[in-house]
């Protein structure tokens, strides 16, 4: 069960969601159970669902659709001011992609990689998980009263860790959008403007990739851009 925290008064908050290219979701999977299965009629190309969705464009639309009713509900209606748990994370998935997938917010149970960069293997998703929590969420939320320098340094180090982890079978780059624009909310910023990473997005990856040896720094200067909106 969530925390319950207080609940400020509406903000006028410009809610807007910023959604990877399709070319960024796309991996290799080493496929089982459900999460693995495609849907029938699909070629392949899109992951079984409840709609019976075959066509990857109405997949995108229904996805996004539904994402800015998530972005709503979470940054307008309901932004949680104190700190943040891997509860709310599932919360969140669930909630965006729960009448999709029947997995909505469970652990990814499927290995991943993409452009040969393997993510975290599945069996190690739920250690991983508590750990983020640990060493992440408890450590750099709530971002409320922080400065520019320790704002930058939390989304920076937060993102990097939750990409390299992948935790879910789908919408990992989304979510982890979504988590960086509630501490910004926290800390009195306003969303993110990630064009710049979708541009530059041979470095970006880069970036994150730098976080296996513990390096932040590249992530924070894509993170400071995001925050200026350039």
């Amino acid at each position: 069960m969530l925390s319950v925290f207080p609940w400020p008064e509406k903000p006028a908050y410009n809610v807007r969601v910023s959604v990877p290219p399709r070319e960024a979701m796309i991996t290799r999977y080493d496929v089982a159970g459900a999460q693995g299965m495609f849907e029938p009629g699909s070629n392949d190309q899109v992951l079984a669902n409840k709609l019976g969705i075959t066509v990857p464009a109405d997949m995108d639309e229904a996805e996004l659709v539904l994402l800015q009713k998530l972005y709503e509900f979470v940054l307008q209606d309901n932004l949680p001011m104190g700190q943040l748990t891997m509860a709310h994370i599932r919360t969140w998935h669930r909630r965006w992609l729960g009448n999709i997938y029947p997995w909505a917010g469970q652990g990814r149970s499927v290995n991943m990689s993409k452009g040969g960069f393997p993510f975290a293997p599945a069996a190690q998703i739920p250690r991983l998980m508590a750990e983020f929590e640990q060493n992440c969420l408890m450590r750099y939320t709530s971002c409320a009263g922080y400065d520019t320098a320790q704002l930058i340094e939390a989304i920076a180090v937060t993102h990097v860790e939750f990409i390299l982890m992948h935790p879910f079978r789908e919408g990992n780059g989304r979510i982890s959008r979504l988590l960086a624009d509630v501490m910004a909310a926290q800390a009195g910023a306003g969303p993110l403007d990630y064009s710049s990473w979708e541009s530059g997005r041979n470095d970006y990856i880069a970036a994150i990739q730098r976080g296996l040896g513990l390096d932040y720094e590249p992530m924070k200067v894509w993170v400071e851009r995001a925050l200026d909106g350039k």
